[in-house]
């Protein structure tokens, strides 16, 4: 069911991992572009039409009314209730230690300001997949950071079910994490209308959160008119895991993350060759266990593996270079390792820290950079939700004293009225 790589296949598995992520747009930004543009110039009835054609679901009132948020707290399980609001607290708490308040300073001796002014992003859009799964996770995830940054109005998109509605656990979320707006719309004709804006849902300034193909291609289309926080690719999990590591937890931690889809991968990276057969035993015996059997089966045939290394060095290397969205150390020297991971969306340690406990409560955001963007990208972050400008001041004084410094650099890089503008000041100062 799934490859076991040696010293021979490792480099061409690697390859194979990156095409995994080559997603084909060509088609896809064709129907794209003609959505964006359709729901640019005709606005709410384009947004109506495209969900009957994808989601078979005719709308008559895009915005979730307050009757429906009321309804969704009343008929919501009171339990998940109870631990969607634990969540909200958790996700809360550790977004507010990355509030940046700007700062200001003088240099010693002169007569300058300096500084970097920290604002927030005014509108942002949140996308939530929807439909027949649904996400209130990814709700707290995105509303969260927003909110403690600041942003004045964040309105959410997420694709109605089959009865027209959303789903109450949605709702609630979205509510509690301090969303102004809700709308009953996806994929790329909810991207177009929160980068546009229609006569019913309001043009935004960035959008965030994940979706399908459809919806990455409109992110990309979209991007530079409006701000996007990344384009996700299939959902990946990492294990380097020792010879003292459980092999149920490493299968079930496989197949946690297999089961997002067909293309998510799950890889183990091992020195211990005893470990391997425990393991590959255990994936077979689980899966059969589970509702996704087909999907699980397909992603781990199609995109997992076993690495088998020489040495727990070798399997750091080979982490930093896929570069996961989730890393898992089941080893006994795990808060010594993770100092030599330098790329990783999240890294988890030991044997009760498993990729899901991330994924709901733990706090840190789930939103997380995959196909090796790891490597130059971070998680989502209170960050994601500001703007930063620079403050400078000088002195007639200080502008003298740097004056020939400021004119030699223009000069030399051919922009004489730059020089100009410095020089022009001579005679007043």
């Amino acid at each position: 069911m799934i490859k076991i790589i040696n010293d021979v296949d490792k480099i061409g598995f690697l390859r194979e991992l990156q095409k995994r992520n080559a997603e084909d747009y060509n088609d896809v930004y064709e129907v794209v572009d003609k959505i964006i543009e359709d729901v640019r110039n005709n606005k709410d009835s384009a947004v109506k039409k495209y969900t009957l054609e994808f989601d078979k679901v005719s709308i008559n009132n895009i915005e979730v009314t307050k009757e429906e948020i009321e309804e969704a707290f009343n008929t919501i399980d009171k339990e998940l209730l109870d631990t969607i609001k634990k969540s909200k607290e958790n996700i809360y708490n550790f977004h507010k230690r990355q509030v940046n308040k700007g700062f200001k300073y003088k240099p010693e001796g002169k007569d300058i300001i300096l500084g970097q002014m920290v604002n927030p992003i005014d509108k942002v859009g949140i996308y939530v997949p929807g439909g027949k799964a649904a996400y209130p996770s990814t709700v707290l995830m995105n509303a969260i950071p927003a909110k403690i940054a600041g942003v004045n109005e964040i309105n959410m998109i997420t694709p109605p079910q089959n009865d027209g509605k959303i789903k109450d656990s949605i709702i609630v979320a979205a509510s509690l994490a301090g969303v102004d707006r809700i709308f009953k719309v996806g994929g790329a004709q909810g991207v177009a209308a929160l980068a546009y804006g229609t006569e019913t849902i309001p043009k935004v300034y960035k959008i965030t959160g994940p979706g399908n193909i459809f919806v990455a291609a409109a992110k990309r289309k979209v991007s530079g008119f409006v701000g996007i926080d990344m384009i996700a690719g299939p959902s990946e999990i990492l294990i380097i895991a020792d010879e003292c590591a459980n092999p149920k937890y490493i299968a079930a931690d496989m197949i946690s993350q297999a089961e997002h889809d067909e293309m998510a991968a799950s890889i183990l990276v091992t020195e211990s060759r005893s470990l391997v057969d425990k393991v590959v035993k255990e994936l077979e015996r689980q899966v059969n266990l589970l509702e996704r059997k087909e999907i699980i089966e397909k992603s781990l045939t199609n995109h997992g593996a076993i690495i088998v290394t020489d040495s727990i060095k070798e399997c750091i290397d080979i982490a930093n270079e896929i570069a996961p969205e989730h890393l898992e150390l089941l080893t006994v020297n795990c808060f010594e390792m993770y100092k030599e991971i330098k790329n990783a969306g999240a890294i988890f340690l030991g044997e009760y820290s498993p990729e899901p406990v991330g994924d709901y409560f733990a706090g840190p955001n789930h939103t997380l950079p995959t196909s090796s963007t790891a490597k130059f990208s971070s998680a989502l972050c209170v960050d994601d939700f500001i703007k930063k400008t620079s403050i400078i001041y000088y002195s007639k004084e200080a502008l003298n004293e740097n004056r020939e410094d400021i004119i030699r650099f223009a000069e030399n890089e051919g922009l004489t009225g730059h020089a100009n503008a410095v020089r022009i000041r001579e005679k007043s100062i």
